[in-house]
């Protein structure tokens, strides 16, 4: 975990680095409006409710949220609009034809600076993680808690927690290295998820281990070709790894991807525009989805 270690004046300027820190009190309220409106953006709640949802005035309110994602909650709501997704969903799709032709992970180069993937061997995935050792451990995040599993290699493993069950979610992702030795350590998962969630010009190289089957992977690397701010189709998805009409077997393997966020499954989006189902829920896609575009738009008037 020593390349994972975060050092310690980048934990003055990020605000889930100074919420590890125990820093930072705004984080609930925070996960809680993104949430709420990410259920309710069809209401176009105001900022009088929003704000009464995160426990706030509406003054302190508009400073903090704007703090945390980058942009106003009107604006925030705005990205949640079937019009904008559809907007991005045309973007994304030239954008990453652009990525595949230049062989990049993407025009920013975001996965080639801070991720390195490598998949399983057959013969790995066969034994399911028997003889591994992978540490684990529950974090904060903007999105709620999230739990994170790592190997020697990199991280195999990123879930987030629904209504308190930690049980569920480390289950879930136990599940799948089930023949794995598991040692929890809380203060390495905090450094980690500093890392993940951090600004990408913060961020440090990580690596993932990919564990499934090969088509699967091979959807996943794709995913990892998608922008920070962009969509893309399942139908666009499939005709990128070479598989026209594949469309339900692609949406199989993104819902099964075991390390989310950092393989980015919340950006692939149906070809209507419609945000579609998320592993760790619809309202989390949308908050994810909306805070990735405010910081591509900071990134672009940068």
């Amino acid at each position: 975990m020593d390349q994972m270690t975060m050092t310690t004046d980048r934990a003055t300027r990020s605000p889930v680095a100074r919420l590890s820190a125990g820093g930072d009190p705004y984080h609930a309220s925070i996960d809680r409006a993104l949430k709420y409106l990410s259920r309710n953006w069809r209401q176009q709640p105001d900022l009088a409710e929003a704000a009464r949802e995160a426990g706030m005035s509406e003054y302190h309110f508009q400073r903090v949220f704007t703090r945390w994602v980058g942009v106003s909650p009107k604006k925030f709501l705005g990205y949640l609009t079937l019009d904008s997704a559809k907007a991005c969903l045309e973007r994304g799709d030239s954008v990453l034809d652009a990525a595949y032709e230049a062989g990049l992970s993407g025009p920013s180069r975001l996965h080639d600076l801070f991720l390195g993937q490598e998949a399983v061997t057959p013969g790995e995935y066969k034994l399911r993680g028997q003889g591994l050792k992978i540490g684990y451990g529950f974090a904060p995040s903007p999105f709620g808690e999230c739990l994170l599993l790592w190997t020697g290699r990199g991280v195999c493993g990123l879930g987030f927690v629904d209504d308190g069950d930690r049980a569920a979610c480390l289950a879930d992702l136990k599940g799948r290295w089930s023949e794995a030795a598991y040692t929890e350590d809380a203060p390495a998962a905090r450094r980690l998820a500093e890392d993940v969630f951090a600004p990408v010009e913060q961020r440090r190289k990580l690596g993932l281990v990919l564990y499934g089957s090969p088509f699967q992977v091979k959807v996943w690397e794709a995913l990892l070709r998608v922008p920070e701010g962009a969509l893309v189709s399942y139908d666009r998805l499939a005709a990128a790894i070479g598989k026209p009409g594949a469309a339900r077997a692609v949406g199989s393997a993104v819902g099964a991807n075991p390390i989310s966020f950092l393989i980015p499954c919340h950006r692939a989006i149906r070809k209507t525009g419609a945000i579609g189902d998320y592993h760790w829920g619809g309202a989390r896609k949308l908050a994810l989805i909306g805070w990735e575009q405010a910081r591509a738009e900071q990134g672009r008037a940068a």
